[in-house]
């Protein structure tokens, strides 16, 4: 069975991504562990997906259908923690990111990390609607500082 355990803390919560950008999603590990495995939990899919296992000794093994040059896991020799990296994201990578290690027949999962991946947009996209948000806030404010 799984169970998210308070003992693998992940951070960040939440990634906000582009296309083609690399993250990466570190665990603090808090309990003896083997190795640590690396889930995803997609929304669009409704699946649980085994991404990768990392040993003590650095070795990775990747889940079915799993591509090897997008996923990689550091960090797990120090015993304390753990970072998977993901390169080059695309939308089919969305969703929640787990770590998790195995003890007495149970996996016990992170705290999760949501990956929300956004395309890039041209810059004066992006800036125009920033500029006019706060003026519509202060029209909205003045307008009912003058009803009252």
């Amino acid at each position: 069975g799984f169970c998210t355990n308070l003992l693998l803390s992940q951070t960040p919560k939440h990634i906000l991504a582009q296309t083609n950008n690399n993250t990466e999603i570190r665990c603090e590990l808090r309990k003896e562990h083997a190795g640590v495995y690396w889930f995803r939990w997609s929304q669009e899919r409704q699946n649980f997906e085994f991404l990768i296992f990392s040993n003590l000794l650095g070795k990775a093994t990747y889940g079915a259908n799993i591509m090897q040059d997008k996923f990689s896991v550091h960090g797990v020799s120090s015993h304390t923690s753990s970072s998977l990296h993901i390169r080059h994201l695309h939308a089919s990578d969305n969703g929640t990111y787990y770590c998790s290690v195995s003890q007495s027949s149970q996996l016990l999962l992170g705290s999760g990390t949501q990956l929300v991946d956004v395309l890039p947009l041209p810059l004066k996209t992006t800036q125009a609607p920033r500029s006019k948000k706060p003026v519509r806030c202060v029209t909205k404010s003045k307008a009912a500082g003058k009803k009252g």
